[in-house]
This record gives structure tokens, C-alpha cells and sequence, in this order.
């Protein structure tokens, strides 16, 4: 001690570059989080609660089982596990495909969820919950070899929610006890969570039923278990609802795995009201072949339905090969309705590529009704080449 108190500031700082530079002192490790000894990652940041780590004992399912038993009160119960590969936002169990959200607070306790940062769900529309100001802001980005932190809230013997955080997330117990388990399974966590999907999806529930929840749990897990259990859920003999979810997951956050399951789909699934929401799926997939495959489906599917389902999600995806499709179903689909979903189509379209054709269609298509209808949409548009139209037809 009295040498280090003779040393000047420059001769100390000399020394401590000695020390980090031949392994004596290591400040990086100094400042990092601690990893848990499974290595399941970093223990997620966690506000107002009490929190205890635990091992999985035997089994996932039966380590859930004796928190169950003992869970009178709110318990909330979480684990890391690798996340599916691609760019996804997850905060608070609410999921964007892109790479530009962020993500600070979840507040785990509240029946109206609360978090810094924007929302979009499984639909794609964007609304903005109020901003925690004091929470710390950061990117929630899930890249492939990150983590995704799978939640539980245990109360009165029985699990009542599932959520899905990035492990950047701050979370907020608000005041309840928190469980964190360490070792836990892949497989074991897709087959736990496999066992509530059904719960809420079959009648249509809301997006917060438990059986939502564990879907989209399952969905975000890296690995063939969680392709499995996905693929499992399309089969015929599932529920319509149930494969309608898995067909959304699929197209959303699988990639050429869930490509391919759509495809099969979209090829081999019974229900029209299924495979029309198999060209949904297919419309928010970021592969390549996707494209050529709805349009497939805008050319080739046996119902009319489905096919103006095509039609219409192709009009959100633009690009000259989606409009060549809408220009032949407008020529040449047998099915009236059709004809006029694909008009609509055409007034999705950004308005220097629609509207002229909307003019088009007006001026020469052979059918009274799909006239009507491109009519009915130039006047919708407020476009000054559609006032134009209008009064060269006017004053004839």
C-alpha cells in the first residue's frame, strides 16, 4: 500500500496498462453483466422485484409444475433461449419485423401494457402507447445468435400469461416476485409451450389469450423443435384458426423454412378461408420466391376468394411483376368479383402507377361493373388526372 501511495498518477496508470495487458486484471470483465453458469445468457435487467435463480430440477414442465403449486400470489417466472434468426423487434410480447423500433420498459403487472417505444402487431398496424420518458431507450434488435426471454406470470396455482421480451428489456415486476431458470431445454421449452397453443386460438381469441401468446413464443425460438411444432399446427386437422395463426408466424418470422411450409399450404390446405390468409402470410415474407408464389394463387387457385386475396395483398407489394398480375386478373379471371377486387387492387397502388390505370380500365374494359368500379375508385382518389377523366366523360 505505501508503494502504491508513493507512485505518481502517471506511474500508476502505467502500471494498471501492465497489469490488464498480461492478464493480471481484467477491467472488461470487471464491468460486465455476470453470465449465468448454464450459460443461458445475462440475467435481463429487472426493476421491483425479488429475484431468485433457480436451476431447472428433472424437467422444464416439472420445475413450471412446482411453481404452479406454490403460486398463490402473482409470480412472474422467465428464462433465456436462443431467438429465431433475422431481424425482429420484441418488446413486451409485441413484435415488428424491421430493425427501426426500440424498445426501454415493460411493465410486466398492468393489464394495459405499458413500454417506451412503438407497437405493431400481427396485422402490421402501428399505434403508440404512451412513452416512459424515464425508462432507458435501446435498440431491441433479435439477430441470429441473440437471445429472446420467455416469460411466465403464475397466480393462483395456474399459469395466466405468456410474453416474450428482448433480453435488452427492462422489466418491470411492479413489485411481484421473479424466478429466473437457468438450463432450460430448447425442446423442452417449445414442448411446454406447445401444450397451452390451442387455449384462446380455436374460438378466435384475442391476441392476448395464452394460447396466442405461446404461439408466438414458440415462433421466435431458433431451431428445428420450434420449425416442428409451427409446421404441426398447418396440418388439416387442426383448427382453422389455429393453422391461420401458425400460416401468420410462418411468413413473418420463419424464412425459407416458412416459406416452404406456405407454399405446401397454399398448394394443399382444404379451407379457402385458410389459404386466403395463406397469401397474407405470404405477402409479409421477406423471400424472394413469395412473390411468384401469390401470384400463383392470383392465377390458379380454385376460389375466387383466395385468389382476390392475392390480388390484393400483391397490390401492397407493388413492383412490376405484382402489377402485371392485377392487369391479368382484371383481363382475364372468369369471376366478376374477382375482376373487382383486382380494380381495388389497382387503387392501393401508388397513384402515378394506379390511376392511370384505373383510367384504363374505365375507358375500356368490356364490363359494366368493372367500369363502375374503376370509376367508383378514380373518385376516391382525388387525383387531378381523375377530375380530368371525369369531365372528358361528362362532356361527350
Amino acid at each position: 500500500m505505501k508503494t502504491l501511495t508513493r507512485l505518481g498518477k502517471s506511474s500508476l496508470t502505467t502500471l494498471l496498462i501492465l497489469l490488464v495487458s498480461s492478464g493480471g486484471v481484467s477491467l472488461a470483465k470487471q464491468s460486465a453483466a455476470p453470465r449465468d453458469e448454464a450459460g443461458q445468457g445475462d440475467l435481463p435487467r429487472v426493476e421491483n422485484a425479488k429475484v431468485e435463480k433457480r436451476n431447472v430440477a428433472g424437467t422444464l414442465a416439472a420445475t413450471m409444475t412446482d411453481l404452479e403449486k406454490n403460486a398463490t400470489n402473482p409470480v412472474w417466472v422467465g428464462y433465456g433461449i436462443a431467438a429465431v434468426a433475422g431481424q425482429h423487434t420484441i418488446c413486451c410480447g409485441n413484435y415488428n419485423d424491421s430493425n427501426g423500433q426500440w424498445c426501454g420498459k415493460c411493465t410486466l403487472e398492468t393489464d394495459r401494457e405499458h413500454w417506451s417505444g412503438t407497437k405493431v402487431g400481427h396485422g402490421g398496424t402501428t399505434d403508440h402507447k404512451d412513452r416512459d420518458t424515464s425508462a432507458n431507450q435501446g435498440s431491441v434488435k433479435l439477430e441470429g445468435g441473440q437471445r429472446l426471454v420467455v416469460l411466465f406470470r403464475l397466480q393462483d396455482k395456474h399459469l395466466t400469461r405468456v410474453k416474450v421480451a428482448s433480453e435488452d428489456c427492462v422489466l418491470d415486476a411492479g413489485g411481484s416476485p421473479f424466478v429466473w431458470l437457468t438450463d432450460v431445454k430448447p425442446a423442452e421449452s417449445v414442448a411446454f409451450l406447445s401444450a397451452y397453443v390451442r387455449e384462446g386460438i380455436v374460438d378466435g381469441g384475442d391476441k392476448h389469450s395464452i394460447g396466442n401468446e405461446a404461439l408466438t413464443a414458440i415462433a421466435l425460438h431458433d431451431g428445428q423443435e420450434a420449425e416442428m411444432a409451427l409446421e404441426s399446427l398447418t396440418a388439416p386437422a387442426q383448427p382453422e384458426e389455429l393453422r391461420k395463426q401458425a400460416a401468420f408466424w410462418l411468413g413473418a418470422a420463419r424464412g425459407k423454412e416458412g416459406f416452404t411450409a406456405l407454399q405446401r399450404m397454399a398448394k394443399k390446405d382444404p379451407s379457402s378461408e385458410v389459404r386466403a390468409h395463406v397469401a397474407f402470410a405470404l405477402s409479409i415474407s421477406k423471400e424472394p420466391a413469395a412473390l411468384e408464389e401469390m401470384i400463383r394463387i392470383a392465377h390458379e387457385d380454385e376460389s375466387g376468394h383466395v385468389r382476390g386475396q392475392a390480388i390484393f395483398w400483391l397490390a401492397q407489394k407493388a413492383g412490376k411483376r405484382a402489377v402485371s398480375a392485377i392487369d391479368n386478373a382484371i383481363a382475364s379471371d372468369p369471376d366478376t368479383d374477382v375482376k373487382k377486387q383486382a380494380v381495388f387492387a389497382l387503387s392501393q397502388l401508388p397513384k402515378d402507377e394506379g390511376v392511370p390505370k384505373l383510367i384504363e380500365v374505365a375507358e375500356n374494359n368490356r364490363n359494366p361493373e368493372v367500369r363502375k368500379q374503376a370509376m367508383f375508385w378514380l373518385g376516391q382518389s382525388q387525383d387531378p388526372r381523375a377530375l380530368g377523366f371525369f369531365e372528358k366523360v361528362l362532356l361527350k
